[in-house]
């Protein structure tokens, strides 16, 4: 018997990017898809979750192609509701998919896969005291990915490059710059 997998973002994601990944280990029948903002209109989103004065926010892509910055407080709070129904939909395990640094998220029944917490040292362990390349889509992100990347013995090396709006060859460039330089690994943050 396949485990199965709900999948939870905060935006849209190009899962047709993510899927081939994970269907070597799960049956693609057993692995669903939610997303929080993806599926509502950007009116809707800013409605009800816009920013009040000074609140902090996070940076997402909505269905519109576009970037959205949104309050934190009201996203952690509305995904750990949807975390609740899928811990009690009885998946084996939830993956948050999300480059904002999010671990307050808590579920009773399944795993809960946050990416902040098991990349960032996952990776060091790896790379040890080697220089890393990390691949971010815009550069509002870089602060964030900074911070989220600090584990490392070496700053990491940032570059941009968006699969969504750039054209293949465009945001395969830095990762094939990095390896020119014998960088010992990237890592696209999407």
């Amino acid at each position: 018997m396949s485990a199965s997998l709900a999948i939870l973002t905060i935006g849209i994601v190009p899962m047709q990017e993510v899927l081939p990944l994970l269907t070597e280990y799960i049956d693609e029948d057993n692995i669903s898809h939610h997303s929080l903002l993806g599926k509502l209109s950007r009116e809707e989103v800013m409605a009800e979750y816009a920013p009040e004065a000074g609140e902090d926010t996070i940076l997402t892509l909505l269905n519109d192609i576009q970037l959205a910055h949104v309050s934190r407080r009201k996203v952690e709070r509305d995904l750990q509701g949807v975390v609740e129904v899928l811990d009690n939909q009885g998946y084996d395990v939830i993956l948050l998919m999300s480059t904002a640094n999010i671990s307050s998220m808590t579920a009773r029944n399944t795993i809960f896969l946050e990416p902040s917490r098991i990349l960032p040292p996952l990776v060091s362990s790896i790379v040890e005291d080697h220089q890393v390349g990390v691949i971010v889509p815009v550069e509002e992100m870089l602060p964030v990915q900074a911070q989220k990347w600090q584990i490392l013995q070496k700053s990491p090396v940032f570059s941009l490059g968006n699969p969504i709006h750039d054209s293949e060859q465009k945001s395969l460039m830095p990762g094939k710059n990095y390896w020119q330089k014998g960088l010992m690994s990237s890592c696209w943050i999407v």
